[in-house]
């Protein structure tokens, strides 16, 4: 039996846990360094005890920016191996965590398969699941219904889960009251604020949030505290409710860090540029510092097709700003399920959010690549770019699509390239433009 319940409580001890001592090389600190800030709770190691074939990562505003990916099946689209390629495509090109969202079907295989055999972080919303697992409508569900289903996630492996505890019956009347233009847009805050409503009862997230404690500590879940009232428009960004939810969530992250429970919490949404650096020092603020994981942001609201774009963005801006973990977005965003190239597009586009947001923190090693692409650039050399590339495979396919006459320039320049020029020019050469 081991001496620890959870990382953090094992970190508070002084103890070194394999899975710390794993992300302390990959983030290239000292183990007592990272020990320091998963005590704090300023940084957190997803590592449900059943997941055993886990990759261990770290996710703290001082590491590394991970990557997250939303997938899962619905009524509409439901095939579980068109799903499973998915997540393993994600992993492939880079993803830290997936997030089964599954809305539909037998979710236990599926959720299963995840943490038998994806070493990534798996994270679930179980309130999702609830309605499916009792195939019984909402208002039929009782409090204890929700808690079991916890349980069950804990048990079967998931290393983090999504829970919409700082919505209460407050909320309701602040939601009716400030007249928000787009209400509540999160899935599952929407859930409990419909089954409050039907019931009269208070969230049972909330008001059970010792027993939840009980549990994710008995098998080292991580709490990701969900935002119900992230802002699903840049007119409700920073609203009443959107911050009043945030100062209980800093409740709660206090409540959770007695129990040793690690915490990350969540955060918009839709938010206009100039607003992000100011919400991710908010939050940093009202959470004590626990690490912020952030939807986004999406920057405008008229990008269908392209939220891929809107959201690294936002991603990029918030991860500079604190953020530690970026929730992908795909083309498909507001539109469909996404399918494995939006998947692809939406990795690569949060990809170069969290790698640009690094470099202007300063993090470790984050431009080593960068200079590395400068120096391959430099010496025309091909192939050490794509070895430098986040997506080499488009890069390369791009070039050989568009091949050069001259294999030391490129098609759109040609013997015109500056790069070339110079380089003749400083060894000397006749420099061939004709």
């Amino acid at each position: 039996m081991r001496e620890y319940a959870t990382q953090m409580e094992a970190a508070r001890k002084g103890i070194l846990t394999e899975q710390l001592k794993t992300v302390a090389a990959q983030e290239r600190m000292a183990p007592s360094e990272l020990m320091e800030l998963v005590a704090e709770g300023k940084a957190v190691i997803c590592a449900n005890k059943n997941h055993t074939c886990l990759k261990p990562q770290g996710v703290g505003s001082m590491l590394r920016t991970k990557i997250n990916v939303n997938l899962g099946v619905s009524r509409d689209c439901k095939d579980y191996e068109a799903e499973m390629k998915k997540v393993m495509e994600a992993v492939h090109m880079g993803a830290h965590a997936i997030m089964d969202l599954s809305s539909h079907g037998d979710t236990v295989p599926f959720r299963r398969k995840l943490t038998a055999e994806c070493p990534a972080m798996i994270g679930t919303v179980p309130v999702y699941d609830s309605v499916i697992h009792y195939k019984r409508d909402l208002d039929t569900l009782t409090a204890q219904d929700f808690i079991d289903v916890v349980r069950l996630h804990a048990k079967d492996g998931v290393d983090f889960v999504t829970l919409h505890c700082g919505i209460t019956r407050k909320t309701i009347s602040q939601i009716k009251k400030h007249k928000r233009k787009m209400n509540i847009v999160s899935r599952g805050g929407s859930l409990v604020f419909a089954w409050m409503c039907m019931t009269g009862e208070e969230n049972p997230f909330y008001e059970y949030f010792d027993e939840i404690l009980a549990i994710c500590r008995e098998y080292d879940v991580t709490i990701s505290l969900g935002d119900a009232c992230r802002p699903g428009c840049l007119a409700d960004a920073s609203d009443v409710c959107q911050i009043e939810e945030l100062v209980r969530l800093g409740e709660l992250t206090k409540r959770a860090w007695e129990q040793d429970v690690q915490v990350m919490v969540e955060g918009p949404g839709h938010m206009p540029l100039d607003q992000i650096p100011a919400n991710m020092k908010i939050q940093q603020t009202l959470c004590h510092g626990a690490p912020f994981y952030v939807l986004g942001p999406l920057v405008t609201d008229i990008a269908p097709g392209y939220d891929h774009i809107t959201s690294a963005i936002g991603g990029a801006v918030a991860a500079a700003s604190g953020a530690a973990f970026l929730c992908y977005v795909t083309p498909a965003e507001h539109l469909a399920l996404p399918n494995v190239e939006d998947v692809r597009q939406g990795i690569i586009a949060s990809k170069i959010a969290a790698h640009a947001a690094d470099i202007a923190k300063g993090i470790r090693g984050a431009r080593q690549e960068d200079d590395k692409m400068a120096d391959a650039r430099k010496a025309l050399d091909w192939e050490a770019q794509w070895a430098c590339a986040i997506d080499p495979d488009t890069a390369k396919k791009i070039r050989a699509e568009r091949k050069p006459e001259h294999e030391d320039t490129c098609s759109m320049c040609g013997k015109f390239c500056a790069v070339r020029s110079m380089n003749k020019a400083l060894a000397g050469e006749h420099i061939d433009i004709l």
